[in-house]
């Protein structure tokens, strides 16, 4: 059963102030009595007032009670390791804020994009909270879902990089409230855009309204004066005009003259016969003159008679900005299809995001060796469409994702959903699934369990590096100095790296050898072995 932890705090602080009424009343004859009651009346007032803004109620779920008294570690399901070269990527099953906190450790800073297709909070069993579905006759519903996302997004800001951008899908149910929060957490001023996406075509004859059929996408910063311009990739059809190229890039000849638009420019040009035409511009005349000096206008005859004013358009390198409204692809049904080939066309999972959606987010920022987290994964398009952009443009991405595994979704859907692709497609990827499972530590001081956490260490390491140490001669873990004994008695030829624990200090000869062996050291990061995140 959750508790509302702000209800608990505002009845608390009424109790207190009663007893300071109470108090200052037995003080009746004091010449301060009167106003200090005062006082405490507006505090009062304060209290049980709302406030500006969003407000909901707070919400304990069962989750945090097992973080209080538990230590979240990884362990690696070693039989479900795919290998198949390539950038190693990671799945992650069980509760996502206990993932998060263990990605605290290893990926603070570092992550490059975010996207999230949390539950929509629709009031039609899309939404479970501590075991149980939220519907529309939950009062709290909104609070608890509220509650649910800050503490995922709170540490999904501070797993940003400076230069990181987060992508939140989201319907009408929820996107106010989650705009308001991002707001608090992210900054308003970090906000870059709200996409409104179609999310499906035709249908909706039973509606007895309006028939909805789109969706959002908010786009938040984590800095947004460090935060890349953003660009969307050509698709052919648009660069089969710019047919012509000179050394300022490709171009084509666009008409200078817009009379169609709302507030189109006005003066005279002249044309080569002394033709006086003023049509309505789409540049100034400043800006017409320097192009006329720079020969990137010119002014030919129509076939029709007349006179044509045409100024180079050229391509820009980067790609085409996005637009906010519409995207109108990734709707519903691309979304299963992308999926349904893989499972023989059964139904395995609800309303899938499509690849084509993901890939154009990602598309967007200028980085082909961006490390990607998505902690609402689901049937794991986000993973996909990682794979098919390296595949396309050669980029190293790494993708991170987690889910729970209700239904046995992460091991039978997420899972055998990237596992099929790799085999199907033939990518360059490799994958290992992580399970969180958890190290008790309350009442228990720390070298009580200090040795419990030591053995899911490489996991932690492996997870950072994205690298594998089962069956890798090229690299090495070493947590022990008996560990290290071993190690260098026994040092693999092939071996270029050594993850040494903090505090294992390798004596003058052993440190020798490594420097003789082109053997790259490095000091796992001590606050691996915290039991606190």
């Amino acid at each position: 059963m959750s508790k509302n932890l702000s209800k608990e705090k505002r009845e608390k602080l009424l109790e207190q102030l009663n007893e300071i009424k109470e108090f200052i009343q037995k003080s009746a004859g004091d010449a301060n009595a009167a106003r200090l009651l005062g006082f405490a009346a507006a505090l009062e007032k304060e209290v049980r007032g709302k406030k500006y803004g969003l407000v909901f109620e707070k919400h304990e779920e069962e989750i945090d009670k097992v973080l209080q008294n538990n230590a979240p570690v990884l362990t690696e399901e070693q039989g479900l390791f795919v290998e198949n070269g390539g950038t190693m990527n990671f799945l992650i099953e069980g509760d996502n804020l206990a993932a998060l906190q263990l990605l605290e450790k290893t990926h603070s800073g570092k992550i490059d994009l975010i996207y999230i297709d949390p539950p929509y909070n629709t009031g039609n069993k899309d939404f479970v909270y501590d075991d149980a579905f939220v519907d529309n006759n939950d009062t709290f519903r909104h609070s608890k879902w509220l509650s649910f996302m800050q503490k995922r997004l709170e540490i999904a800001y501070r797993l940003l990089s400076d230069k990181g951008v987060i992508f939140i899908s989201i319907d009408d149910n929820e996107q106010a409230q989650l705009r308001l929060l991002c707001d608090s957490i992210f900054g308003e001023n970090n906000f870059i855009v709200t996409y409104i996406k179609q999310s499906k075509v035709g249908g909706g004859s039973d509606s007895k309204f309006v028939v909805r059929e789109h969706e959002y996408c908010l786009v938040y910063s984590k800095c947004i004066d460090m935060t890349e311009a953003m660009y969307m990739a050509y698709d052919e059809d648009y660069l089969k005009r710019y047919k012509e190229e000179d050394k300022k890039g490709k171009f084509f000849w666009d008409t200078f003259a817009r009379p169609g638009l709302k507030n189109p420019i006005h003066y005279d040009i002249i044309a080569p016969d002394g033709t006086v035409m003023n049509y309505g511009w789409i540049h100034g005349k400043e800006r017409y003159e320097q192009e006329i000096a720079d020969g990137t206008i010119r002014i030919i005859p129509k076939n029709s008679g007349g006179w044509s004013v045409q100024f180079k358009q050229y391509l820009n390198e980067n790609g085409r900005k996005p637009r906010s409204m519409t995207m109108d692809f990734g709707g519903s049904i691309e979304g299963k299809n992308d999926i349904s080939g893989l499972f023989d066309n059964k139904k395995i999972f609800s309303y899938p995001k499509s690849v084509k959606f993901i890939e154009t987010l990602i598309t967007t920022i200028n980085n082909l060796n961006c490390t990607i987290l998505d902690f609402f994964a689901g049937s794991g398009t986000t993973g996909h469409a990682v794979m098919k952009l390296n595949a396309e443009d050669g980029g190293k991405r790494r993708f991170i994702l987690c889910t729970n595994n209700e239904n046995n979704i992460c091991r039978d859907v997420t899972y055998e959903r990237i596992k099929r692709v790799i085999g199907r497609d033939k990518y360059e990827a490799s994958l290992k699934y992580f399970k969180v499972e958890f190290v008790p530590i309350s009442d228990r001081l720390y070298y009580e369990y200090a040795d419990e956490l030591l053995k899911h260490i490489r996991e932690l390491v492996e997870l950072e590096n994205g690298i594998n140490f089962n069956g890798n001669a090229r690299i090495a873990i070493v947590l022990t100095e008996r560990e290290l004994d071993d190690f260098v008695r026994n040092l693999p030829e092939q071996c270029r790296a050594v993850y040494l624990g903090h505090d294992v200090l390798p004596d003058e000869a052993q440190e020798k050898l490594f420097a003789e062996r082109g053997i790259k050291v490095n000091i796992i990061p001590d606050y691996y072995y915290r039991g606190e995140h």
